[in-house]
């Protein structure tokens, strides 16, 4: 059957439009593995695992981190408090990031093995490799131990996130370790994450 000349153009239009659909966000921090884990589980657990919430009393969700909490003041760790991690919680890893410094993510905070029971981080944890609670600490991109608080370029805002994993085991890595290190061992383990997110500028 012969086909109308009009419609090889028409239908290679379509399928360019399709394409050029709305870009999903890049460079997040958050690594694809990790976040499909979390994913996968809130689907089967359904409102337990969506119920999961970490938050901070230091400043809004989406809004100016304070001076106090940065390397133009007394760079402390902001407050942050949860409730509802999921059945099955055996610990708690955070990770706190900016996906908007000029050499790709930046690396403010790792710990891990926070009990369970655990519902809040108080504002200032000190830069010890092991908490009171048991929770252990990494090195930053700033190649120090514990928290190192936003200290963007001049310029546009950047983004924070603070992330929080529920993991259903404790993990083996000794204090000091690194990022890598950290995602390597979570692998497999997240039950349930969510995030907090402020910005800062200079």
């Amino acid at each position: 059957m012969m086909r109308n000349r009009f419609e090889f153009p028409l239908l290679a239009a379509a399928a360019l439009l399709c394409a050029c659909g709305p870009a999903r966000p890049t460079n997040t921090g958050q690594p694809d593995s990790v976040s499909a884990a979390a994913a996968a589980f809130s689907q089967r657990q359904g409102g337990d695992a969506m119920a999961f919430t970490v938050q901070s009393t230091a400043f809004t969700a989406g809004g100016t981190i304070p001076a106090r909490y940065t390397c133009d003041g007394a760079n402390l760790s902001p407050a942050l408090s949860w409730k509802d991690a999921p059945a099955g919680t055996q610990s708690l890893a955070l990770i706190a990031d900016d996906p908007d410094a000029p050499a790709g993510t930046w690396t403010h905070w790792i710990l891990w093995n926070l009990p369970p029971q655990a519902t809040l981080l108080p504002e200032g944890v000190p830069p010890s490799e092991t908490l009171a609670n048991g929770a252990r600490q990494g090195r930053n991109n700033f190649q120090r131990l514990g928290y190192g608080g936003p200290c963007p370029p001049p310029g546009k805002a950047h983004r924070y996130f603070f992330r929080l994993y529920a993991l259903d085991a404790r993990l083996d890595q000794k204090p000091g370790a690194v990022r890598s290190e950290l995602e390597a061992a979570m692998q497999g383990h997240v039950l349930a994450q969510s995030e907090w997110m402020g910005r800062y500028a200079r």
